[in-house]
């Protein structure tokens, strides 16, 4: 019986002496678990089933690299690659104007909570409520930026009715609540600056572009590496806007990777899960090289002390 109290004592002992060390895991390994079993298996499990023709009901059937050579002659692919770089070039213009917007909003002046309001409002909307407002923003006849580009000019554009026009209405669509997310990742970030620089800064006759610069910006790291991150995984998976506001059309000419994988793999026109895959391994691979290139730039900029 005193053995067994012996050992109960210990172990209590052993967890007090370890409980600080040991919390911190113990809150972690949920997340780590959820992480691994909903991103990273399947992201395996995709590179597998891209080897395959399966129609997600069927026998597999092995072919190999045949989805990948299939792919690179697949003239819909190279639209949606074309249209997802062209995502990704132009939703870049989310960082600056979000930060542009932050600073404007960093003012301790009457009303500017209203503004704030104002501002943050794109962001807590859905992206299906996003491309429903502009597509009735664009429609023919009724919409508003076709009765203004008709009263400007004597005749209304079909903006989502022009395959050379349709991936530019989309991206606006998109950079509205895009701009607002990086918005209030730049006003955390504002809340960080050390006011003791920025008097210093002004002291030696810093202001304007260089205040921004040289003080603000360098403590903006941190901000600009999660908006930046962030603006490229959503021009990537610019799926629920082609979704809502075009389906892909007209002809296809506003298709993106994301969109085109689903229509492969999950629509009426496919059920092709292994071409599916295929695709949704090339937008990962796309993925990790932008997204590892921030990563490593970040922290070669740590090591430098920048």
């Amino acid at each position: 019986m005193s053995i067994a109290i012996s050992d109960t004592h210990s172990r209590r002992t052993w967890w007090r002496e370890n409980q600080q060390k040991l919390t911190p895991y113990i809150f972690l390994i949920p997340g780590v678990l959820f992480f691994l079993v909903y991103v990273i298996i399947p992201i395996f499990e995709s590179f597998w089933l891209s080897g395959y023709d399966w129609d997600g009901l069927g026998a597999k059937t092995w072919i190999g690299l045949d989805n990948y050579r299939e792919l690179f002659d697949d003239e819909a692919f190279y639209t949606s690659l074309k249209n997802n770089v062209l995502w990704l070039v132009l939703y870049m213009l989310a960082v600056p104007a979000g930060l542009g917007i932050a600073i404007f909003l960093n003012q301790k002046v009457r009303g500017i909570r209203a503004y704030k309001s104002l501002f943050f409002f794109p962001f807590v909307i859905s992206q299906v409520v996003v491309g429903l407002i502009f597509a009735w923003f664009y429609a023919p006849n009724f919409g508003l930026f076709y009765n203004l580009i008709e009263w400007a000019t004597g005749s209304g554009i079909a903006i989502l009715a022009d395959p050379n026009l349709v991936t530019y209405g989309i991206i606006a669509a998109g950079l509205w609540p895009q701009i607002a997310y990086c918005m209030i990742l730049y006003l955390t970030g504002l809340n960080a600056v050390d006011p003791e620089q920025i008097e210093a800064a002004r002291l030696d006759g810093a202001k304007g572009f260089r205040m921004l610069w040289y003080v603000i910006l360098p403590q903006l790291r941190p901000a600009t590496f999660m908006a930046v991150v962030v603006t490229v995984i959503g021009a990537l998976r610019s799926f629920d806007l082609v979704s809502i506001m075009t389906d892909g059309g007209p002809f296809g000419s506003s298709r993106v990777l994301s969109f085109y994988m689903f229509e492969q793999a999950l629509s009426e026109y496919g059920y092709r899960m292994g071409y599916g895959a295929a695709i949704a391994v090339i937008l990962f691979l796309i993925m990790m090289v932008f997204i590892s290139g921030f990563i490593w730039k970040m922290v070669d900029d740590e090591r430098k002390g920048l």
